[in-house]
């Protein structure tokens, strides 16, 4: 029998332990490369800091600091036209909210099994993407037409429009990385489609259900446009009362206010973007 030897190419980490040239070498970047980037951050942060930081000045004039200070949170508390506008924005974003999980949900559950193609899909989301004022203008005449009266009742239809939009967007995201042979097996063992659902999809969808609603009512509590059209001016909701108090110049108290509800958007996003990376965390 012939003798076979075997040989064996050297490795690549081999050859650049023979050759120290062969190694790869760390690329320099210029630092100015990172100018705009930074730039572009100072645009767009600077202005909410400028705001909050004002927010603990003790002086009435917002261009003068006389030292740190916590006595607008406790007078802005104590402003019964905001909280009126804080109660009414709150009732608006919980039942928009409340809303447009259970459509978003449902919306999202029936494009992904019984619908082929993106055209249905690009319609259902559509409200996301559109102009606000054309969707207040649309949703104000369409109210006109009915003779639905303005008020709480219309935001909180009018909100559930464009936050529906939202939510199914993160629930079909979320449904493309479910396993089907779940469903499959579930049918097979006997389940009903509402049972199967009930017991096998919507556990699985939770998370993109949770940062769905948390998104839907963040964007409820900021929204102004579409409750500005849809609204009645005895029942304005906080952004409308934020509103009409700049147009007279910015308060202290309105820096305050504004500050509260940039803490309550951050944490609410960032919610909803933690549960939003378990999407793919099944598979």
């Amino acid at each position: 029998m012939a003798d076979t030897t075997e040989t064996t190419a050297p490795t690549t980490t081999a050859m650049r332990e023979l050759d120290p040239d062969a190694r790869p070498r760390a690329v320099r970047r210029p630092r100015g490369i990172l100018v705009p980037l930074w730039l572009g951050y100072v645009f767009l942060y600077l202005p909410i800091l400028v705001v909050v930081i004002m927010s603990f000045n003790d002086s009435e004039n917002l261009f003068v600091w006389r030292g740190f200070s916590l006595r607008w949170y406790p007078e802005l508390f104590a402003d019964e036209k905001i909280m009126q506008g804080l109660v009414n924005t709150l009732i608006v974003a919980t039942g928009a909210t409340a809303i447009a999980t259970v459509l978003g949900t449902l919306l999202a559950y029936g494009i992904h099994h019984f619908t082929r193609g993106g055209l249905i899909r690009a319609f259902a989301i559509a409200p996301a993407i559109l102009p606000d004022l054309l969707l207040g203008i649309g949703l104000l005449t369409f109210f006109s037409l009915l003779s639905f009266s303005l008020g709480l009742q219309s935001v909180i239809l009018a909100h559930a429009v464009f936050a529906t939009a939202f939510v199914t967007a993160i629930v079909l995201a979320r449904m493309a990385n479910l396993d089907p042979s779940l469903e499959e097996a579930s049918r097979d063992l006997g389940a009903g489609p509402v049972r199967t659902f009930v017991r096998i999809t919507l556990p699985q969808l939770a998370p993109g259900i949770v940062a769905g609603a948390l998104l839907a009512f963040t964007l409820s509590i900021d929204e102004f446009v579409i409750a500005f059209f849809t609204t009645a001016p005895t029942q304005p909701t906080l952004p409308i009362v934020i509103y009409s108090m700049v147009r007279f110049g910015v308060t202290p108290e309105v820096n305050a206010l504004a500050t509260l509800l940039l803490l309550v958007s951050i944490v609410t996003v960032i919610a909803a973007q933690r549960l939003t990376r378990l999407t793919g965390s099944d598979r």
